[in-house]
């Protein structure tokens, strides 16, 4: 199979600016993707999608392809990724005349992530009878039990309630976070639709240590707090 992973990396981080070459350990944030993608022997390419020439220039310095800059208009803060999901695999199939059988996007803000758990993700697609697999670590919170809404009186209820009371969290229905360690998605699906849901979607669960998305600095710091001491740990 032909499976190429993108890297989809705009320049125009609000919430941490510059986050994307920020240094995270030593590095910029993007190069712990691009090296955990470029330890997955399944890619026969790992290609970073930006409109920043910034990030292009580091990018290819860790070893990434950079045949393309993103245009503007897609990486906007209200620009669905979709789209330039869309538009990577439309210009490789422009450049090599065919589609490639797996696109794998493996988000810059998951540091974390092991190169194992791309590939499980995509082993998981291999299994079949999907369209695209994404990955999700156990939710710290459970509308059954911990998280609360306020109504129009300013009082707060549980958002849902359950047939019968729950007076733990662990009796409460089993629920996840969508995490962004990898997506792994039949290109043929992603041009013919528009967003995820609309397929037969199957999820790989990874431990929360490994699924912090950075997109505050309180991420960014707790991200590095935990890479170091997974560091310490190996040692």
């Amino acid at each position: 199979m032909k499976i190429i992973g993108f890297i989809f990396a705009r320049g125009g981080s609000k919430g941490v600016p510059g986050k994307n070459i920020k240094l995270f350990n030593g590095k910029p944030l993007i190069a712990w993707s691009i090296q955990q993608a470029l330890e997955v022997k399944a890619f026969d390419r790992v290609i970073v999608s930006t409109d920043s020439k910034e990030i292009a220039k580091v990018a290819a310095e860790y070893g990434a392809e950079v045949p393309f800059l993103r245009p503007k208009e897609l990486a906007q803060d209200n620009s669905p990724e979709w789209l330039s999901w869309q538009h990577a695999i439309n210009y490789i199939q422009a450049s090599t005349k065919e589609l490639p059988d797996l696109i794998v996007s493996i988000p810059a803000t998951s540091p974390l992530r092991l190169s194992d758990d791309i590939q499980r993700c995509i082993d998981e697609y291999l299994i079949g009878d999907v369209d695209i697999v994404i990955t999700a670590t156990e939710a710290q919170r459970n509308p059954y039990f911990n998280m609360i809404r306020r109504n129009a009186k300013n009082f707060v209820d549980v958002v849902m309630h359950p047939e019968s009371a729950i007076y733990r969290r662990q009796d409460a229905p089993e629920l996840f976070d969508m995490a962004t360690i990898a997506y792994v998605a039949n290109p043929k699906f992603i041009l013919n639709n528009s967003s995820l849901f609309q397929g037969k979607v199957r999820a790989v669960i990874i431990p929360r240590e490994r699924s912090i998305d950075i997109d505050t600095p309180l991420d960014f710091d707790v991200a590095e707090f935990l890479f170091r001491r997974r560091m310490k740990n190996a040692t």
